[in-house]
């Protein structure tokens, strides 16, 4: 039985004000681009002070990546929780897969689907805030790979194993995001079923002999 303590009015205000500022943000950045957008304008449609939107967030960049970070951070929740003893591999995508199991709520209790995917397109063509997310996937990764290295009992400045899996991980994630990115479905559902798609490819890629498995390759017509 859930007995957290529910959150008060005034964290509840607080909440709805973060959620609207961001959605808004998202909004007008994906309406009229990133660089053309200022905060008073974001602040002026949700009805609030420049001085409120900097209580939130220190920039405008920040709420960009408002609700990427929420994926993030419900993802390496997931990994952590993974039984001790699953592979380093088993555990990264069983935690991604989960995490798309759940992740859709959350995201849609600030924004909707659409609208984070939008925003998700406009990141990977601006390039200030390209530069910024391959930054925190720098960040991400690592501690991903710190993370791993936990689990398994390792060095990770002394064994390159963890951050070696973490960035096959990380590359494949990049290539399955793309590809939602540039589709027609916004869905969470689509999402973990191309991310499954990707995985289930990395695991062939890094067979011995590609030509024996060549016919599990997307694309691969049967004769």
């Amino acid at each position: 039985m859930d007995t957290a303590p529910r959150p008060g009015l005034r964290e509840r205000k607080k909440r709805r004000t973060r959620d609207a500022l961001v959605r808004t943000a998202l909004e007008l950045f994906v309406a009229n681009g990133y660089e053309r957008t200022t905060v008073d304008e974001i602040a002026g449609a949700v009805d609030v002070s420049q001085r409120t939107f900097f209580r939130y967030f220190a920039s405008k960049e920040e709420a960009a990546f408002a609700v990427q970070e929420l994926v993030e951070a419900h993802f390496l929740e997931a990994v952590r929780r993974r039984p001790p003893h699953e592979p380093p591999l088993t555990a990264l995508r069983r935690a991604v897969l989960a995490s798309w199991d759940t992740i859709g709520e959350a995201i849609e209790t600030v924004v909707p689907m659409e609208l984070h995917m939008r925003a998700f397109r406009l990141i990977e063509s601006t390039p200030a805030l390209l530069a910024a997310h391959l930054g925190r996937q720098e960040g991400l990764e690592e501690e991903l790979a710190r993370t791993v290295a936990e689990r398994e009992g390792l060095d990770v400045d002394a064994d390159p194993r963890p951050r070696v899996t973490v960035a096959l991980f990380g590359g494949v994630m990049r290539l399955a995001a793309r590809s939602w990115g540039a589709g027609h479905d916004f869905s969470a559902t689509a999402m973990r079923g191309l991310t499954a798609s990707y995985l289930d490819q990395m695991e062939l890629a890094l067979a011995e002999d590609w030509r024996t498995r060549g016919e599990h390759a997307p694309g691969h017509s049967r004769k």
